[in-house]
C-alpha cells in the first residue's frame, strides 16, 4: 500500500520538490503551508491542508488535529521554525501513528541558530567565518562583512558591507543579527543523508546562479576535502536525516580552503540536482524514516551534473479565493 506523507511547507522550493519527489515515487502527499497560496497546495493529486505558521499558539492543535483526520503515515517538514515544534509533537504523533525522523533539539538549535552553528564548528575546530554578535562588533575581523538573520532561512535579511559602521547600522535593521567575515570563493551545498547509525552520504553540487538564496542552477563536483569538511560539520552538529550544508571552496590556497557556512535540518532547495546525478536521496530517505537500513551505495553520485530550475504555470482560476 502506499505511504501517506504529510509534507509540510511546500510553498518553498525544498518542499514543493520534495512533494513532487514523493508522488513520483508512488506515495500519497499531504501537502500543507501556512500560506494558502503555496504552489505545492496545487500539485495534481495531493490533499491540500492549510496549516498556521509555527510560531501561531494554535500551531500544536491544528498539526495533532489534520494527522488525526488524514491519518498520515509519516510527516516531514521543510520548515527549519517548525522542527522545534514538531519535535515537541514527537510522542503524541507517535501515538497517532504517525512517523517522524526529527533532528535532537540540541541539533536543531545548532543548525537554527547562526550564532551557534559558528560555537559548535569552532569549538569542533570545523573552518567557519568569524561571527560576532552585534555587541561584539569591535572584534569582528576586518574588510567585507556580512549581515543576517540569526535565525534566517533563504537569505532573507542578508547584507554584504564594508566598515564596522555599516554593520552597525545594518544591526539595527536586521532582526536578531549576526556578523560574519565575507568569505570569497565557489559557493557549494552538499545533500546529506545521514542513517540513524550516524553513517553519511555526502553529494556536493556547486552554486552556480543563486536568486533569493536558492541555487536555480547546480553541478554536482567531487572534492574529497569538501567531503570531510562536511562530513566534520555534520558530526559537530549531530544532526541525522535528511540536511543540506553550505560553504565555500576558497579561491586563495591556505590550510583552511573549504569553509562551512551553515547546515539545515531538511532536504536543500537544489536537491533534485542531486537526483539527477544518480543519488537515490529521495527513495534512501524514505527507507531511513520507516527505520530500513540505509543503502548509501545507492547515495553515490556522477560529477558534472548540471540542473538548471525554473518557475512553471501549475494552474490558472477565474474569480477571487475564498
Amino acid at each position: 500500500m502506499a505511504k501517506r506523507i504529510l509534507v509540510t511547507g511546500v510553498g518553498s522550493t525544498p518542499g514543493f520538490d520534495l512533494a513532487r519527489s514523493l508522488q513520483q515515487l508512488g506515495c500519497k502527499v499531504l501537502a500543507a503551508d501556512a500560506d494558502p497560496h503555496a504552489a505545492g497546495l496545487l500539485l495534481p493529486e495531493v490533499t491540500a491542508h492549510v496549516l498556521p505558521p509555527a510560531a501561531d499558539a494554535a500551531y500544536r492543535a491544528a498539526v495533532l488535529r489534520l494527522c488525526a483526520k488524514a491519518r498520515p503515515d509519516a510527516v516531514l517538514s521543510t520548515v527549519e521554525r517548525e522542527l522545534p515544534r514538531l519535535i515537541a509533537l514527537r510522542r503524541p504523533l507517535a501515538n497517532l501513528g504517525v512517523t517522524t525522523w526529527l533532528p535532537t533539539r540540541e541539533a536543531a538549535t545548532a543548525c537554527g541558530d547562526k550564532a551557534r552553528f559558528a560555537a559548535v564548528l569552532a569549538k569542533h575546530r570545523v573552518p567557519t567565518p568569524r561571527t560576532v554578535l552585534p555587541d561584539e562588533l569591535d572584534s569582528a575581523p576586518d574588510g567585507l562583512l556580512v549581515v543576517k538573520p540569526r535565525y534566517g532561512q533563504g537569505a532573507k535579511g542578508v547584507h554584504v558591507c564594508r566598515t564596522r559602521e555599516q554593520a552597525r547600522v545594518l544591526c539595527e535593521l536586521v532582526p536578531a543579527p549576526v556578523v560574519q567575515e565575507h568569505v570569497r570563493g565557489r559557493e557549494f551545498t552538499a545533500d546529506c543523508l545521514v542513517d540513524r547509525a550516524g553513517q553519511a552520504s555526502v553529494i556536493l553540487r556547486y552554486r552556480l546562479l543563486v536568486k533569493g538564496g536558492l541555487a536555480v542552477v547546480s553541478r554536482t563536483f567531487a572534492d574529497p576535502e569538501a567531503a570531510k569538511c562536511v562530513r566534520a560539520a555534520l558530526t559537530a552538529t549531530g544532526v541525522t536525516g535528511a540536511c543540506c550544508v553550505q560553504g565555500f571552496i576558497r579561491d586563495e590556497e591556505g590550510p583552511e580552503q573549504v569553509v562551512i557556512t551553515e547546515a539545515n535540518a531538511r532536504v536543500g532547495g537544489g536537491f533534485p540536482a542531486s537526483v539527477a546525478a544518480g543519488a537515490d536521496y529521495v527513495g534512501q530517505y524514505l527507507r531511513g524514516l520507516f527505520r530500513q537500513d540505509v543503502d548509501h551505495d545507492r547515495l553515490t553520485y556522477k560529477p558534472e551534473i548540471t540542473l538548471t530550475k525554473y518557475v512553471e504555470t501549475l494552474t490558472t482560476s477565474e474569480g477571487t479565493p475564498r
